[in-house]
């Protein structure tokens, strides 16, 4: 799995971490590869299913001791549809 895109939210909190990480989503064909890298905690829960909820696949959440304590990565692949719900 090569990434179109790599992400470092680690220095953004909820839900900033997931707004960016939809909108980079948002920029990708379906099928393209997002890869995150988060914190331990809010982020690290929170994004995989606001992703599978948006219709995106999480194929990968990993922790990350390589970029430091806490540090985990995820991999998601845009969903199949081209396009992305609007917010409420």
């Amino acid at each position: 799995m090569i990434p179109a895109v790599h992400l470092d939210l680690r220095a953004h909190a909820c839900p900033i971490t997931w707004v960016k990480a939809r909108i980079a989503l948002s920029r990708l064909a379906p099928g393209e590869v997002l890869e995150l890298l988060l914190r331990d905690g809010e982020a690290r829960e929170n994004i995989p299913r606001s992703a599978e909820e948006e219709g995106h696949e999480v194929l990968r959440l990993a922790p990350a001791p390589e970029e430091g304590p806490g540090a985990w990565r995820a991999w998601l692949a845009r969903g199949a549809s081209g396009e992305v719900p609007s917010w409420p």
